[in-house]
């Protein structure tokens, strides 16, 4: 009886001790974007990959979460989801799908500079995987 008390008290002492994970509202670096070549690929939260949605990776933010995307060098904004993880090349700190990419004029350099803005942090669910017929 009391080895269940203190593993109740334990338990209960650790999960009030536990600080929710903390994420910048502003961050500054650079973006690039994929497209075409993952279309129809599952991505890391378990949806398959449309280039034409307004989706991104990012590396920490928890899936769902929602960002507004700010190209510096054209004012151009958009408002993206996490639903990937990545990049994984150099310090780039975020991918953005096609749609994204085009609406904030990244196609043709392929990269740049971005300010991104928290809007909405996600709860970091994953989706089921589509069954293939």
């Amino acid at each position: 009886m009391k080895w269940r008390l203190v593993l109740i008290a334990l338990i209960a002492y650790s999960c009030t001790t536990t600080k929710p994970a903390t994420f910048p509202e502003d961050a500054h670096g650079v973006a690039s974007w994929y497209g075409e070549e993952f279309a129809g690929r599952t991505t890391a939260n378990g949806e398959i990959f449309d280039p034409l949605q307004f989706t991104a990776a990012h590396r920490t933010l928890p899936f769902g979460t929602v960002v507004d995307v700010t190209n510096p060098k054209t004012s151009q904004t958009v408002r993206v989801r996490i639903n990937d993880r990545g990049p994984y090349i150099g310090q780039r700190l975020i991918d953005l799908s096609y749609a994204a990419a085009q609406q904030i004029g990244l196609i043709e350099p392929g990269s740049g500079d971005v300010d991104i803005k928290l809007v909405k942090l996600g709860r970091g669910e994953r989706e089921r995987r589509c069954r293939m017929k």
